[in-house]
């Protein structure tokens, strides 16, 4: 739309060449000329933005408390589900007429539409949708990232020692693989096939096998362990494990000990950082693994037994456990060549504190004695009541006016969530204890086995034996002795006489 007041044509082309990019876009236009010539819609009727606003299950204020909420649980580890948005946005409607809790059962708020939580993260270009793989907490790598620190710096003075080769550097760990279980696959049919899976056995036995690669890509011969069922020289040997308890017994450290083996133990909950195993070889081995018994499947094989695993599990190991792979593996994570910073710069950088400078509104006093709103409601209210008196107020007063009302209903929304939130967490806290857990150990921090961790683990399960001695002699010595043969009939007969009984009972001596 085009209008002007006074204005000559001069004037008129001056804003139809300045206008020209706003036409384009399908914008109004509109001119003024002269020095007291205010800016001002033409119909007066709010533009398609401020409409559409109105129009959303949320204000703009409620959105943005919701994003911030979105991205604190990202932040902490635990980013929230898609599909959980509609909830939390009827948890901020629901909250508009309430105080706490206590919401009025009478009222009747229909949740946002199912094509709601797509539309809300494409509004805001900081929330992004993707899928992640879930992790353990403790293996985030906010959690692991001192540890991993110092890691290498006890590991880094084991490895500069010349007598230190290649070699004689190993990665021990086991890994489970499932006898035949496998994964979905993109395979190729007939057009007209509606099948939706494929056939195939399942056999869920877990065969454990214990590999043992090298620093200079080699590998030694696998151990296999079913359910239920070298010559070296004089240099010294490096041996990396992870921090579970039973790959530290007793035995284990006198073997090494005693063959010139240098024990070191990963911190907890980094294997799959640091453990060269890990990191490089086991997943391309459960990969190959996999395709062997899709190729044995194909071929005819009905299960997959025992018999069949070695036999599959030596050809997936040929390709899975190439010099290539395990020198990839120990450079990965950080060891040959000794660089550390191959790990540490997968971590995120810390984040710096944006500071927000807020605008000081000075507080004016009003004649008109208000209730304190409590509700979202109550606050919409009297901030209309206010805006009917700011007509005669600057554009300067009514901006600050605007940006207070705003932070002032974004504080509701956000109080909204943080109810519920603590909500959640009361139910969970008070529930039933969760039963304990009775898994291996672990073992927390970094270290290299020396002589005095054999003599305070010998010394542990002597304390450990004493004890069990002690209670077992307490228990037999507590124990009242079995009555002999005698006292036991004699003691029948009293029960007899005491009855009255001798003319119908005996004791017989059997």
């Amino acid at each position: 739309m085009l209008r002007w007041a006074g204005a000559n044509w001069a004037t008129v082309g001056y804003c139809l060449e300045n206008n020209a990019e706003g036409l384009s876009k399908g914008m109004s236009m509109r001119c003024y000329s002269g020095a007291g010539a205010k800016s001002a819609p033409a119909n007066n009727k709010p533009s398609i933005a401020d409409k559409a606003a109105k129009q959303q299950y949320l204000t703009a204020q409620e959105e943005q408390a919701l994003v911030e909420y979105v991205l604190r649980l990202a932040d902490n580890g635990y980013p929230l589900p898609v599909r959980f948005l509609r909830s939390l946005a009827l948890v901020i409607a629901r909250q508009r007429s309430s105080t706490f809790q206590i919401t009025d059962p009478r009222l009747e708020i229909r949740p946002p539409g199912k094509n709601w939580p797509q539309e809300f993260y494409l509004r805001h270009p900081q929330l992004k949708a993707r899928r992640l793989r879930a992790i353990d907490w403790k293996r985030d790598d906010r959690q692991i990232e001192d540890k991993v620190r110092h890691w290498f710096a006890i590991i880094g003075r084991e490895l500069v020692d010349p007598a230190i080769l290649p070699e004689n550097v190993y990665n021990m760990d086991e890994t489970g693989v499932l006898l035949s279980v496998l994964k979905s696959l993109k395979v190729l049919v007939h057009r007209d096939d509606l099948r939706k899976h494929r056939g195939t056995t399942m056999k869920r036995t877990l065969v454990t096998a214990i590999e043992c690669i090298s620093a200079d890509g080699r590998c030694l011969h696998p151990l296999i362990i079913w359910p239920a069922a070298t010559n070296r020289s004089d240099r010294p040997r490096l041996l990396i494990c992870d921090g579970f308890g039973t790959h530290e017994s007793l035995e284990v450290m006198k073997f090494c000990f005693a063959n010139r083996i240098i024990l070191c133990r990963l911190p907890s909950h980094t294997s799959h950082k640091l453990q060269p195993c890990d990191v490089g070889v086991f997943g391309p081995l459960k990969t190959a693994y996999r395709a062997q018994v899709e190729q044995a499947c194909r071929a005819g094989v009905k299960t997959i037994g025992k018999p069949h695993f070695t036999y599959l599990y030596d050809r997936a190991r040929n390709e899975a456990f190439t010099p290539r792979n395990i020198r990839s593996a120990w450079s990965k994570s950080g060891l040959f060549p000794f660089d550390p910073s191959r790990v540490l710069r997968e971590f995120p950088a810390p984040r710096t504190e944006v500071q927000t400078t807020i605008p000081v509104v000075h507080p004016t006093v009003s004649f008109n004695i208000c209730h304190t709103p409590n509700t979202s409601d109550q606050y919409a209210l009297l901030r209309s009541e206010v805006e009917k008196d700011t007509w005669n107020l600057d554009s300067v007063c009514k901006n600050r006016l605007r940006t207070l009302s705003h932070a002032a209903e974004k504080v509701f929304a956000e109080r909204a969530l943080l109810l519920e939130e603590n909500r959640i967490l009361f139910e969970q806290n008070n529930e039933k204890t969760c039963r304990k857990s009775s898994g291996a150990a672990v073992i927390g921090h970094a270290k290299v086995m020396s002589y005095e961790d054999i003599v305070e683990a010998q010394q542990k399960r002597d304390m450990t034996v004493a004890k069990e001695d002690s209670m077992r002699k307490r228990k037999s010595k507590g124990r009242d002795k079995p009555p002999s043969k005698s006292e036991e009939k004699r003691k029948a007969e009293q029960e007899i006489q005491a009855w009255n009984m001798s003319g119908y009972c005996s004791v017989l001596d059997l």
